[in-house]
């Protein structure tokens, strides 16, 4: 399936968010995620609430 296909405004759509206590090491999990899967037109990404010391990590269709 071609990417415009599944969104033809080529804009991600989010698939799910899930908050954790923050991680250090997280960021090499996504990376290892996003350079696995790739090809199955999802993407991860993470971000850091330091106020608050948890971090969130989005899945993203593409």
């Amino acid at each position: 399936m071609d990417n415009n296909e599944s969104n033809p405004q080529g804009k991600l759509e989010i698939i799910a968010v899930k908050s954790f206590k923050s991680y250090d090491e997280m960021y090499k999990i996504v990376d290892f995620l996003n350079k696995t899967l790739k090809d199955k037109h999802v993407i991860f990404g993470l971000t850091k609430n330091h106020g608050k010391g948890t971090m969130s990590i989005t899945i993203y269709e593409t």
